[in-house]
């Protein structure tokens, strides 16, 4: 187990996380700010290691751990040398917590683990099911069970199973984990992935405040997601388009309960008021065309007689159409309506629009 916790198991962003960062324009180099600019500003740091440890070996001493788990935790803190970040001290943490409990054990072999376990595929793998008792434990100190909620959390967005993750991330207080550079990126992530704005910009914000403590690769993902998040407009088709990646999601999991179609419910109400604005458009245009077109006068005009008397000043009446019809555009005007909708955009945005006439096509099948 030493020896696993002390491979390098690289940097992970979830797979419908990098497909929306394709084409992002890569950001410019993070310039370091000077040491007492970052005490200033910086709401946040990266603990002691000698002080974490000191508290992990203080649980064990309550705990009554044996010599030789004693001596297994000393070869997980110094065989390797002193940690060189925040990360290092939270994989020694929960290795140590995996030595003397075994739901800490289950879960540092699940989060460690080359691939889903075969029975559990990701179409079947339901992670609300795995019940670690060891992150709610009230009998373990802060140092352990906030570490080890954070290191779970973690794979859960390494995964895609965002919601999981935020329910494991969203309330962990920032100063009592080993790594809080990964804490503010990995739940930027999920709040990202999730479409809840503030909480992703709030937590990129504080994530920047300590530049300097922040890996390299994590500051050029944060600068992408901050510019992106800043764009995003609610009832727009990049909305929508991303709401539709996150029902796909959910499918691809195997979860089609409520949520998913509350979300399809919303996705198709978002379409129709964007239809029904872009037929009040065309019809404006119409509109103003035919009037701009007309030689009609728009006023009626006084008729003069010689002895200066005037006419009664009638015009000609204009059929304006049958009521009924008010706002409905012809089946020509309304398939070209419907095009405009969609030319020019990325295929995605597309495949939204398509998906949104199959679903009014099934259900105008069951009238």
């Amino acid at each position: 187990m030493t020896q696993r916790m002390h491979q390098n198991r690289g940097f992970s962003i979830p797979r419908l996380f990098l497909s929306m960062l394709m084409g992002a324009a890569v950001c410019t180099a993070v310039p370091v700010r000077a040491e007492d600019d970052l005490e200033r500003r910086a709401s946040w740091a990266v603990p002691d290691a000698q002080q974490v440890r000191s508290a992990v070996d203080a649980w064990l001493g309550t705990l009554g751990a044996t010599e030789q788990v004693k001596r297994d935790a000393d070869a997980i803190w110094v065989a390797a040398g002193a940690p060189s970040a925040g990360r290092d001290v939270l994989e020694r943490i929960a290795s140590t917590a995996a030595l003397v409990d075994e739901d800490a054990r289950k879960l540092w072999n699940l989060v460690h683990s080359e691939s889903l376990p075969a029975q559990d595929t990701p179409a079947a793998l339901n992670p609300s099911a795995l019940k670690f008792a060891v992150l709610e434990s009230a009998s373990l100190p802060p140092v352990v069970r906030n570490n080890l909620r954070l290191l779970y959390g973690r794979w859960l967005v390494q995964n895609n199973f965002f919601d999981e993750a935020n329910e494991q991330l969203k309330e962990l207080p920032v100063g009592e984990v080993a790594d809080p550079a990964s804490l503010l990126f990995y739940r930027s992530v999920c709040n990202h992935q999730l479409l809840q704005k503030n909480e992703c910009l709030s937590d990129l914000r504080m994530l920047m405040q300590n530049e300097a403590l922040v890996p390299r690769r994590f500051l050029t993902v944060a600068k992408l997601m901050q510019a992106d998040m800043t764009g995003l407009k609610p009832d727009t088709l990049d909305e929508v388009s991303r709401m539709m990646e996150d029902i796909r999601r959910r499918l691809e999991f195997g979860r089609a309960g409520k949520r998913v179609r509350t979300e399809e419910e919303e996705v198709i109400a978002k379409l129709d008021k964007m239809i029904e604005e872009l037929e009040k458009q065309q019809q404006q245009q119409r509109q103003q065309a035919s009037s701009g077109g007309s030689s009609s006068p728009s006023s009626p005009r006084q008729e003069s007689t010689p002895g200066g008397v005037q006419g009664p000043g009638e015009v000609d009446p204009k059929s304006l159409g049958s009521k009924s019809g008010w706002g409905n555009l012809p089946p020509k005007e309304r398939q070209e309506a419907l095009q405009n909708i969609s030319k020019d955009l990325p295929t995605h945005f597309r495949d939204a629009i398509e998906e949104y006439f199959r679903k009014l096509a099934h259900e105008g099948m069951k009238k």
